[in-house]
Order: C-alpha cells, then structure tokens, then sequence
C-alpha cells in the first residue's frame, strides 16, 4: 500500500502502512487523532501539535513520521 500524508498548518504526517507493527502506540496515545474505526483514521485537526509530535515519536516502526513545514 502506497505512503499516505495528512497535513495540519505545520505538519505533514506521513503513514507507510506497509512499515506498521499496529503496537497501537498512536491509537492509544492520541485516540482522538488516530482512530482506525473511522476514514480518514488519521484527522490531526483533533489534536495539538506537540501531541502529534509526541505520539508519532513513539511509534516502533517507523510506519509514521512527520516532517514540520
């Protein structure tokens, strides 16, 4: 599956879902940002930046990077 990216005001979120271990770390970290229940799963509108930020630095697999703007 191909690299997906969803944007705020200072961030692009980058999602390779082929890289996810789903070790959750997100969905538990930021359930009002990643929610796989819902499409799109990712909407960083419902969260801060540093929440983001922290969330995605967690993920184990890389799956999930973000580069600031």
């Amino acid at each position: 599956m191909a690299e997906k990216t969803y944007e705020t005001e200072s961030l692009v979120i980058h999602w390779k879902p082929d890289l996810c271990q789903h070790a959750a770390k997100c969905v538990k970290g930021a359930p009002d940002v990643f929610d796989v229940s819902r499409k799109p799963w990712i909407m960083p509108e419902n969260g801060t930046t540093e929440e983001i930020k922290a969330v995605i630095d967690q993920c184990p697999s890389g799956a999930l990077t973000y580069t600031e703007k």
